[in-house]
């Protein structure tokens, strides 16, 4: 090698260690800030913006020195507390911060499993609702229904309380009992309802196959967008195929969603590579960025309708918009829940995260979820008989409907 070779190596080694070291205390320094207090907190502001931090403290301390009952204090949950009560500031009930024990149950829901009663819980007009009951659950089979409002848990009013102290409450080690106080809409007085809890194993769908007038419908009900679900609809969707199915109603009711990633995922079945699922809006126009189909289409060429209900929440309301916006897709059923806010979770680094509100979704064609949800094409009421009675006019209009489709 000789001598100019190696003092061009020289060089270059100079300058990618440079580079390294550079981009190592970028990487630092970012993550130093990160636990740093923020700059309105350190530096001076104006006098009608000035922020006190030392209150903080000061209550600390004298909750140490003066609080009674020592053998009850307990730091880590006083740290805790202190940043669920940062966060609850924002009043967003979607915004939460979760305890890294929270954080695991969090996780394992995602993953098709958890101990409580099965059904998911919003927040509409300030009062805590059941957004659906999950299926073959203690919730379902103590017969609550979307739209339900839950005024007490254990004789605790739900009047004050977070969406995550509501979701703490009625969870529990399986073989417990938790008793609601539900009011539904036409009944005349609430009604105290007692649930055991069980291991839920949240159900991912459901195909049947419906004979009608000697054709074919394939009947496809989703539950939940959670990660089990894109490899099991593969398999429902080579059964579809092979069939003789030739329409499909798609059941998403007291679906109440789930993750952004499935719903992209299941759509790109129904739709053609590139239509767009879903708008995420940050900051109007300025900051509009689109999830579009990447699928194989395997399932766009099947006429089909959608049922929906105020179960339908979320994920489900996504997939429902994408197909009405850009198929002409029929939905039919009640008002869906209007969960249109996007939630990001964050990780910290002991463990815990941060479920964070950054922004809201809108339909292909640009229409807003966040509280307005979606209206169907073709309204169809469940009555209060209905539901005791097994029935589902619902489904027997889709039916109808889907048999003149061709």
């Amino acid at each position: 090698m000789t001598q100019k070779i190696k003092i061009i190596i020289l060089i270059i080694s100079f300058f990618l260690v440079s580079y390294l070291s550079y981009q190592f205390g970028i990487f630092i320094g970012n993550e130093n800030i990160l636990r740093m207090p923020p700059s309105q907190i350190v530096n001076p502001l104006p006098e009608d913006q000035k922020i006190d931090f030392s209150v903080f403290w000061e209550t600390w301390r004298k909750l140490e020195k003066n609080f009674f009952k020592k053998e009850k204090i307990d730091y880590q949950k006083m740290v805790f507390g202190a940043i669920k009560g940062l966060v609850a500031s924002l009043e967003d009930p979607y915004t939460v911060y979760f305890t890294p024990e929270e954080t695991q149950m969090f996780e394992d829901e995602l993953k098709g499993e958890y101990q409580g009663v099965g059904m998911e819980v919003g927040i509409k007009d300030k009062k805590i609702m059941i957004i659906a009951p999950l299926e073959n659950t203690p919730a379902q089979e103590a017969g609550l229904q979307p739209g339900d409002k839950i005024l007490a848990i254990d004789d605790i009013s739900t009047e004050n309380l977070s969406l995550e102290e509501v979701i703490r409450l009625i969870r529990g080690p399986k073989n417990t009992e938790v008793i609601l106080l539900i009011n539904r809409e036409n009944w005349n007085a609430p009604q105290k309802i007692t649930l055991k809890r069980k291991v839920i194993k949240i159900p991912v769908l459901k195909l049947e196959f419906k004979n009608l007038d000697k054709e074919i419908i394939a009947y496809l009900k989703i539950y939940q967008f959670n990660w089990l679900l894109p490899q099991e609809f593969k398999k429902i969707v080579e059964e579809i195929l092979k069939s003789p199915a030739k329409k499909i109603i798609l059941d998403i009711r007291n679906n109440p969603g789930g993750i952004l990633d499935v719903a992209q995922d299941i759509s790109g079945w129904f739709l053609e590579k590139g239509e767009i699922v879903v708008w995420q809006d940050k900051n109007g126009d300025k900051e509009r960025k689109s999830y579009r189909a990447a699928g194989s289409a395997g399932l766009a060429k099947y006429p089909m309708v959608v049922l929906i209900n105020q179960g339908s929440a979320s994920a489900a309301e996504i997939l429902a918009g994408a197909l009405r916006d850009n198929k002409g897709v029929k939905l039919i059923g009640e008002k869906s829940f209007g969960k249109g806010s996007i939630q990001e979770q964050i990780f910290l680094q002991d463990n815990s995260s941060l479920k964070v509100t950054t922004g809201k979704w809108l339909t292909p064609k640009g229409n807003s979820l966040d509280e307005r949800g979606l209206t169907p094409d073709v309204e169809v009421k469940m009555t209060e008989q209905d539901w005791q009675e097994n029935k589902d006019p619902q489904l027997e209009k889709a039916l109808e409907i889907i048999r003149e489709i061709r």
